[in-house]
């Protein structure tokens, strides 16, 4: 049944890019997005365009005929369990091709004193929601290993280079993926909060806090804190933070649930979410959503970098690649069909935009109102 499932998933590779090329774009969705990149060059101006494709989302997501059959092969548990190890390696291979030193970074922190970290942040209240409980990259305990914590940063930047194959190197991707994601953010609050200056950030969803050094890069000035529902990635945050920074934190990092932080109302310049939605199930997103709009002050900005559903590269992975992606995020369908624009205003942000600002990548950012 497997081997007989897997030809056809070869086979439709053609079926797909064919159909793709006969849908028109959704007239009211393509009105909301704009595809440009975001970022500036050092002359200034834009950097690049990225192509949008066709589809409003991957032909692999959703209830299509072509979901439901990844959807049948991720079920049947010897070939998942295949799945997940050959997900796993694309990365490893991708970081080892492109000289991202992945097991001796790995290597690094396990055999570091990150283990004391994880006991003086981690808040033994904490009720983990079902879903992150769920297997998540290949690993069965998802989040809440020491294993996923010490390899999550080489996999970050993995996934950096796969985004911009063509880069030169790790910095040239990063001034691409970070940079675009980061001039998308100041150009929208400059432009809707009346250049109002960011004194506080909340990264939710921080992971071992790669988003939040490049937040602290491009705000210097501001108070920032990174909030994560893994005490593993946090440990490797906070150990990093003092390591690079002569054993003084730089952020303050707290071990919390992005859906209810139980941090202040109307503390917060800028709320950012990064790369964190594709794991989370709809009403997941709309409670982040709905906290994110809490936290900020009026005139704030929210801002969400993840993957792009009109992203043309997306929308055209192989087979292979779509089904190993599938198969370590449990909750992909949901989130490519969770009309983020939509859910936004309907929490009451206003000024949402949605940029393009790397091939496989959008940035959404909105306004708190003043009134």
């Amino acid at each position: 049944m497997a081997l007989s499932s897997i030809s056809k998933l070869n086979n439709v590779n053609t079926w797909a890019a064919a159909t793709n090329k006969s849908i028109h774009h959704d007239s009211y969705f393509k009105k909301r997005i704009r595809i440009i990149a975001a970022a500036q060059s050092s002359g200034g101006g834009l950097a690049a365009e990225y192509e949008e494709g066709q589809l409003e989302r991957p032909k692999w997501t959703g209830e299509t005929p072509l979901s439901r059959l990844v959807g049948a092969l991720i079920s049947f548990k010897p070939l998942y369990s295949l799945l997940k190890l050959g997900a796993r390696q694309v990365l490893i291979s991708t970081a080892e091709k492109t000289s991202i030193p992945w097991r001796d970074m790995t290597n690094e922190i396990l055999d570091s004193d990150v283990y004391k970290e994880k006991d003086a942040i981690e808040d033994s209240s904490i009720v983990y929601p079902d879903y992150y409980l769920n297997p998540f990259h290949a690993y069965d305990e998802g989040n809440l290993s020491w294993l996923a914590a010490a390899e999550a940063e080489a996999a970050t930047m993995s996934m950096v280079r796969r985004a911009i194959p063509n880069a030169s190197s790790l910095d040239e991707a990063n001034q691409i993926v970070r940079g675009n994601w980061l001039q998308a953010i100041e150009t929208h609050h400059n432009q809707y909060s009346g250049y109002s200056a960011i004194h506080d950030i909340l990264d939710i969803g921080c992971s071992v806090g790669v988003s939040t050094r490049f937040i602290l890069d491009k705000f210097p000035s501001a108070k920032v804190t990174g909030l994560d529902l893994s005490p593993y990635f946090l440990a490797v945050a906070q150990y990093n933070d003092k390591r690079r920074n002569q054993g003084k934190e730089k952020v303050k990092w707290i071990h919390g649930n992005g859906e209810n932080t139980g941090l202040p109302s109307k503390s917060f310049d800028l709320v950012s979410i990064a790369y964190v939605f594709h794991e989370c199930p709809e009403r997941a997103i709309k409670n982040m959503a709905k906290e994110a709009f809490r936290l900020l002050r009026p005139g704030g900005t929210f801002a969400v970098t993840d993957n792009s559903p009109k992203s043309k590269i997306l929308q055209e992975l192989s087979p292979v690649l779509f089904t190993l992606m599938k198969s370590t995020e449990p909750f992909l369908d949901e989130y490519y069909l969770t009309d983020l624009e939509a859910t936004l205003e309907l929490v009451g942000f206003v000024n949402v935009q949605t940029v393009l600002t790397d091939p496989r990548h959008r940035t959404v950012t909105a306004t708190v109102p003043y009134s």
